[in-house]
């Protein structure tokens, strides 16, 4: 039986702590353990974002929770860029990934004291389940580089699509590059909206 959304996320994180460890404790594993540890916590963010957290938001009542989550994702994986940016072997890196290590062990204790045990709450194991695979899903396309619509029939199809016929994906990763706040709890009229006026602000 599939794992449940709780168990894949909850798998993530002691992954990514096991990833942070290592860089902390051997130098020598920084430059193969950094750039893995930064794609999968974009890949885990955006699945998150995108799946769990509107449910988390309407099935849990945890609407502000989630922006805040969302909001410490974002600074995550800025700080881990920066890291990219570093000389692995220098002071400058160590004070980097120290503050890193922070931010994710933060947002990790926060999730999982209080956002998931108000997920398994509010939901059964069926729809959870469901949610697991969604997120699974999610977090595979973003690995591997793909976004919304690549490849395969929507890919050809893309063209075709623009505007306000783009998918909640699409307009949900526009959102996220623009930094839209409450993008995660967001429907998809309402990320078209918020998409359209950041672009246009942007043009002026």
């Amino acid at each position: 039986m599939a794992d449940d959304v709780i168990t894949l996320l909850t798998t993530d994180h002691r992954e990514l702590q096991r990833l942070l460890d290592l860089m902390s404790e051997d130098r020598s594993f920084r430059a193969l353990a950094l750039p893995l540890a930064v794609a999968m916590l974009k890949a885990h963010s955006e699945a998150e974002e995108e799946q769990v957290y509107p449910v988390l938001a309407r099935e849990a009542r945890q609407e502000e929770q989630a922006e805040h989550a969302a909001e410490e994702h974002h600074k995550a994986e800025r700080l881990g860029r920066q890291l990219l940016d570093m000389d692995v072997d220098s002071e400058e890196f160590d004070h980097a990934l120290q503050e890193w290590t922070s931010a994710i062990l933060h947002h990790v204790e926060e999730e999982e004291n209080d956002l998931l045990p108000a997920l398994r709450q509010a939901l059964t194991p069926a729809p959870l389940q469901e949610l697991g695979l969604a997120f699974a899903q999610r977090r595979s396309q973003a690995l591997a580089g793909r976004h919304a619509t690549a490849g395969g029939e929507d890919g050809e199809r893309g063209g075709q699509r623009a505007g306000t016929a783009e998918t909640r994906k699409e307009l949900y990763d526009k959102a996220r590059d623009l930094d839209i706040e409450g993008r995660s709890t967001m429907k998809k009229d309402e990320l078209a909206e918020e998409v359209h006026r950041a672009e246009a602000a942007g043009d002026d």
